[in-house]
């Protein structure tokens, strides 16, 4: 098995994914049919205030250890820190720039790996063909995750590879009740008060 690396060929055709676009004139249509009262708002502004609110919604997920709860229980998004994958993962311009394969390796943040997750699990209602339901987080929210994850990955849950996000939520859920009832406990006791 040779060491080298074959540059990938540039001009070669490319295949891409269809896209549907979902923020369009039909969803508006019935966005006003739904709530006419915002009536007056056109497409683009209705365009304007969804990616804004979903621009909300990553930078909550970047900047919390938790991550964020999406609107209507439609589940959870967090950032996770998971061990390092156990095939080398390459580093394409630093192996065409030497000729042979170079393995990418992140010393920033100790070989540790981010991934974005998301989950339905721990909702507290539970929907329709929720186990069929996919997150594909878009290209923004993707960048500011690799460039903020080597400043601080330790902030983030630690996911191991054999371990199910939903035993994660169980935890925590557990760990939110716990300091609820200390809080409560603490506030209302008087032990000389019989």
């Amino acid at each position: 098995m040779t060491d080298q690396y074959k540059e990938p060929d540039r001009t070669a055709p490319r295949y891409r994914i269809n896209r549907m676009l979902l923020l369009n004139k039909e969803l508006h249509a019935r966005f006003v049919e739904k709530f006419p009262e915002y009536k007056h708002l056109s497409s683009e502004d209705f365009k304007k205030i969804v990616k804004l609110m979903n621009t909300k919604i990553w930078e909550n997920a970047v900047e919390s250890r938790d991550g964020t709860e999406l609107p209507e229980g439609l589940g959870y998004i967090f950032i996770g820190t998971c061990p390092p994958r156990k095939k080398p993962a390459h580093d394409p311009i630093a192996s065409i720039k030497y000729g042979k394969k170079v393995s990418h390796r992140n010393f920033e943040s100790d070989n540790y790996v981010a991934k974005i997750f998301y989950t339905n699990f721990a909702s507290k209602y539970r929907f329709k063909d929720r186990e069929v339901w996919k997150f594909i987080a878009y290209r923004k929210f993707k960048n500011e995750v690799s460039r903020t994850y080597p400043e601080n990955w330790k902030m983030y849950t630690q996911v191991d590879n054999m371990q199910r996000v939903s035993k994660i939520f169980m935890k925590r859920v557990h760990r939110n009740i716990g300091t609820r009832i200390n809080k409560i406990v603490t506030e209302d006791y008087n032990e000389f008060a019989l």
